[in-house]
């Protein structure tokens, strides 16, 4: 750790208001920047970022001084994004995945919301595991990696579950009439291959 990190957490550990805002001024961008791209949500990542800073103020005694600081920190917020998106999981998620118009070329809201409403239905019906991986993907836009890293568990897994999502969430929608062909609805999400 720089001599100069060293020093702003040996003055915050004596509790110095102004060393404590200066280490928060120092890493807020790394973990807001961290905490967005895992959350997909401003205010869930602002939320969090408080709550990292918090968390590492009442846990800055036990920290070794001679261990990099910055792989702590994220750790941290790491630790709590995936906290909060494992409550998110357990509430039903919105899901944009078509946009159909009608002739004028204004959408069709009663369209769309009764296709989200038919989803949403199929959505509850997958596994957990499939349905968080997919809404993660699809909806949050992260890779496989940060849905490897959110989910603790392999890349390889985590393209079977959005996979398997998928298919089950295509063959859901055929069987209750929503759409006619194989994933004919389905068009619009985004594609794979990363």
């Amino acid at each position: 750790m720089p001599d100069d990190l060293r020093a702003l957490v040996q003055q915050c550990l004596a509790e110095d208001q102004s060393a404590m805002m200066e280490l928060v001024d120092r890493f807020r961008s790394q973990v807001f920047g961290l905490c967005l791209r895992m959350l997909g949500n401003r205010q869930d990542a602002e939320d969090v970022m408080q709550e990292v800073f918090l968390r590492v103020f009442r846990s800055l005694r036990r920290f070794d001084i001679n261990r990099e600081f910055r792989p702590w920190l994220l750790a941290i917020a790491g630790n709590r994004c995936r906290t909060l998106l494992a409550t998110r999981s357990r509430r039903p998620q919105p899901v944009t995945l078509i946009e159909d118009s009608l002739p004028d070329g204004s959408p069709d809201w009663e369209a769309e919301r009764h296709f989200r409403e038919e989803v949403d239905l199929a959505l509850g019906k997958l596994r957990e595991e499939y349905r968080q991986a997919f809404l993660l993907f699809h909806e949050q836009e992260f890779s496989y990696a940060e849905i490897s890293a959110a989910l603790a568990c392999p890349v390889g897994t985590v393209k079977t579950w959005i996979h398997r999502a998928r298919g089950e969430l295509a063959r859901e929608l055929r069987r209750r009439g929503v759409v006619e062909e194989p994933d004919h609805e389905l068009r619009n999400v985004r594609s794979t291959t990363e």
